[in-house]
């Protein structure tokens, strides 16, 4: 019998979005929706082409109108973009009626792929290179793994599917849809990224590392574990985790009597963070940081910490573990045409330049530490840490150097910062902008049409994943934290002095780092610098929500509102722009840039009074995980009724359609 997409539904009713290639510009398979099952996956190129079709619906890859991955922690304070989040706008974010987060159809497919495939390959039923064949497999773990840890991240508690179901069997989906504690989620992760450590290559079977390895497994495997014991630890005592108290978990018969597997939830915050040491160390140990020469207007690569990020062929670069490749005659995107202007409206924070250490080591603030105040951009970045150096533009630099004809929107020379404009793709946002993912060749400067690659994984995390597990493990730094810490500073030319930047920091003047925060207070010099430099090292990368939501670090919120600013307009700088440009005025429709009365830097947010962002970004304690929208509730119930449904809604949400939090 056939696979029929339009009819077959998937899990609680959702449509079926089949087993088929993502992308078939990438791949001219048939999809399996076309053929009998039987006669598909039963060769190494079938499972080749079934698991990489995934990668593109799945990781995060550069998209044409926007700044790709590199403007995706604008829902952050390190970086934003016009539109306001509603994640820090109480009463706007709401319930759905439909749709949302609780969705299969990414795990139905790595599902259908073990059930098919594994009775097979134990059989020795599948042609083909038995490496390569096992390399196959463990990418569809890898994969299925990466989907549930979006779950976890969004939804917290979760259901653990392995098998695929008969959609016609009602009170089967109903039963398999019940919420499995958050850690038993994480577990299970791990469980499925330990399968894949052991089916997958070292290296990338295509040898240009555009397929998942062995590295990028244990790589996620230190990320989830992390993740997972940070936000045990300090959501400890609450509703979000197992038997916290309210825990909606505990109103459910099969999880009212739920025990950690190690007896406790300490026991199981170290089992995680022990977790995330060993896979961290595993490819740190291995994979060397790429080098940093310092220099920023390169035409010849010539420093390859900075080219790496904007480089067609990411291949060549140690510390690159997993990347997508473009090309012009297939698929294309826009970022480095908006690296050479405004970043496509997402601009850098004044609280993510100011983090950024001096490069003796010592925090800006600091006596002795040499800073030269942010009256002008090139202020701001001398004599600080490289990585602002290399990354933070500011007027007057070189955006092109070969191939020096200037495409449809390419900018040859960095301007004055647009922060007037209104359209995005010129529009700069804060008046701080970045050049991570800029190329300097002119060729990739038409409008749409660059094809430099995407990072997915980076070995970098590795290191700072086991400097901040082991702190939080042992509250010490041992010594493989300190030697990782040390060649994280040494490439960013940062003294190497970790104990006189500790000493160095004030803690009451760290203030505008959502990450100096744990449930609301402010944690200590050395875990706050371990994030700092977390947060330096992976600026614009997309990993920032992340860490602020295993943080609990939006505590503060509920009570102080948070004003994003961006760079010090109403100083010196002001004089780059004419009266009619710098409009300003709560009340008056054609303002375009805060008022001086407000601050005298740049709010973006708080142009005009009337504004939903105008009184500053605050936080309710539900928008750590978002909503599970009404139809799921109706779905999981034998009578359609939401009160009798097998599931429960996240702590903090109502299960009615448009209603918001209270708390």
């Amino acid at each position: 019998m056939k696979l029929n997409t339009t009819t077959i539904k998937f899990f609680l009713g959702a449509v079926l979005i089949a087993a088929t290639a993502s992308c078939n510009k990438y791949l001219d398979i048939t999809p399996p929706s076309q053929i009998v099952p039987e006669a598909y996956l039963n060769e190494e190129s079938q499972l080749a082409a079934y698991t990489v079709g995934r990668y593109a619906g799945l990781l995060p890859s550069h998209a044409n109108w926007n700044f790709g991955t590199f403007g995706i922690d604008a829902n952050s304070d390190n970086m934003i973009n016009p539109t306001f989040d509603n994640r820090y706008n109480p009463g706007q974010w709401r319930v759905d009626a439909k749709d949302g987060d609780w969705k299969f159809e990414n795990i139905y497919q790595m599902n259908y792929f073990l059930k098919n495939v594994l009775p097979k390959w134990k059989n020795n039923q599948i042609l083909g290179n038995s490496e390569n064949v096992a390399h196959y497999i463990g990418e569809a773990y890898f994969l299925r793994a990466y989907e549930y840890f979006n779950k976890l991240q969004n939804l917290g508690d979760f259901p653990i599917v392995k098998d695929v179901y008969n959609d016609g069997d009602k009170q089967a989906l109903i039963n398999a849809s019940m919420r499995s504690p958050r850690n038993e989620v994480a577990r299970f992760i791990l469980s499925d990224l330990d399968s894949a450590i052991t089916l997958l290559k070292s290296a990338s079977p295509d040898g240009k590392k555009q397929r998942i390895s062995k590295n990028v497994a244990l790589l996620m495997k230190s990320r989830v574990a992390l993740y997972e014991g940070t936000w045990l630890k300090y959501f400890k005592g609450t509703a979000f985790v197992p038997n916290g108290p309210n825990w909606p978990g505990k109103n459910k018969a099969f999880t009212a009597n739920y025990n950690y597997p190690l007896g406790s939830i300490d026991n199981e915050i170290n089992y995680f963070l022990d977790q995330a040491m060993g896979a961290a160390k595993t490819v740190a140990d291995n994979i060397l940081l790429v080098e940093n020469s310092g220099i920023i207007e390169s035409p010849n690569n010539e420093n390859p910490y900075f080219s790496m990020f904007g480089a067609v062929d990411m291949s060549g670069y140690s510390e690159v573990l997993l990347w997508r490749q473009y090309n012009l005659s297939l698929v294309t995107h826009n970022v480095p045409v908006y690296a050479q202007s405004g970043n496509y409206a997402v601009g850098m924070t004044r609280g993510m330049v100011e983090s950024f250490l001096m490069g003796n080591g010592l925090p800006i603030y600091a006596a002795g530490s040499g800073y030269h105040g942010d009256d002008y951009i090139a202020d701001v970045r001398k004599d600080r840490d490289d990585r602002l150096q290399l990354f933070l533009k500011e007027p007057g630099q070189r955006n092109v150097l070969v191939n020096t004809t200037v495409g449809s929107h390419g900018t040859a020379v960095e301007p004055v910062p647009r922060i007037y404009d209104s359209s995005w793709e010129t529009r700069y946002t804060t008046g701080y902008t970045i050049r991570k993912g800029i190329s300097y060749d002119g060729q990739q400067t038409n409008n749409g049409q660059a094809y430099t690659g995407s990072v997915t994984f980076r070995a970098s995390e590795a290191y700072l994943n086991y400097i901040e597990a082991a702190y939080e493990r042992n509250g010490n730094l041992d010594n493989t934290a300190r030697n990782y810490w040390a060649k994280l500073r040494e490439r960013a030319k940062v003294s190497t002095d970790i104990d006189k930047t500790i000493g160095a920091t004030d803690m009451t003047k760290e203030k505008l780092d959502w990450g100096s925060y744990s449930a609301g207070i402010q944690v200590n010099a050395t875990l706050y610098n371990i994030r700092r430099e977390r947060r330096n090292e992976l600026m614009a990368e997309g990993l920032r929500l992340m860490d602020l939501k295993r943080w609990r670090a939006m505590d503060q919120l509920i009570t102080t509102p948070y004003h994003f600013e961006g760079f010090k307009l109403w100083g010196p700088m002001k004089s780059w722009y004419t009266a009619g440009q710098l409009i300003y005025g709560a009340t008056n429709d054609k303002a375009v840039v805060s008022d001086p009365a407000l601050s005298v830097y740049l709010r973006p947010l708080e142009i005009k009074s009337s504004a939903l962002s105008y009184a500053g970004a605050k936080f309710v304690m539900a928008h750590y995980l978002s909503p599970i929208a009404v139809e799921h509730f109706q779905l999981t119930s034998t009578d359609g009724s939401v009160e009798n449904s097998i599931i429960y809604q996240n702590p903090g949400w109502p299960t009615v359609a448009g209603q918001s939090p209270t708390n």
